[in-house]
């Protein structure tokens, strides 16, 4: 893995590279509000990536790297990750499909801007569906805006929702709560299983 420093309008943004021989699409991960991208979910994600012959690109936000520790508004968190998507595929992954995806916040994230980012499908681990005990304050909305493929992977017991099947979404069970400690190996499954697909849709 090695890592690179993109500038965006609020900072540079860190990213970490996983490379595979003849990647057939980048997975580009952010992490959550509370964690960086050594959280286990991701760490999950990216290994089952490798072995599906996808490339990862880790990203870390500017406010992270500049050692802040509360994430600023959506609208910069939005702008950031465009600009870095937009770096990795003008550049060494240009002409590979792209897979937007992130756990929680990064996972509301990847779904705003995937349009803009023109992410080919879309992954997300822990999607926050409403604040803890405010089923009422859903943001549903984000999932159903997506036109790609979509795959989330949320823990049984998560206090923030479990999202409704949908059309083109996939939702995937797993033991344990939001921060899907409890069952990696599913989580991996999950992915390494739905990535080839996603991967093959976007050609």
């Amino acid at each position: 893995m090695s890592a690179v420093e993109v500038a965006t309008p609020h900072g540079p943004a860190r990213v970490d590279l996983r490379r595979v021989g003849e990647p057939r699409a980048l997975l580009l991960l952010g992490h959550g509000a509370g964690g960086g991208v050594e959280a286990p979910d991701l760490v999950a994600a990216t290994e089952a990536a490798s072995d599906a012959g996808v490339s990862v690109a880790l990203v870390e936000q500017p406010y992270r790297v500049a050692g802040k520790r509360s994430q600023p508004a959506p609208a910069k968190l939005d702008a950031a990750w465009v600009a870095v998507a937009a770096e990795m595929v003008g550049g060494e992954f240009e002409g590979l499909p792209l897979i937007a995806g992130g756990r929680s916040a990064g996972a509301r994230v990847a779904c705003r801007t995937a349009s803009e980012t023109g992410a080919a499908a879309v992954l997300c681990l822990a999607f926050p569906l409403h604040p803890p005990g405010k089923p009422e304050k859903a943001r549903l909305d984000e999932l159903e805006a997506l036109k790609v493929p979509v795959l989330v992977v949320q823990g049984e017991s998560d206090p923030f929702g479990m999202p409704p099947q949908g059309p083109n979404r996939t939702v995937v069970r797993v033991a344990g709560n939001h921060g899907l400690k409890k069952d990696l190996d599913g989580v991996a499954a999950a992915v390494r299983d739905w990535l080839p697909g996603a991967a093959r849709s976007a050609r």
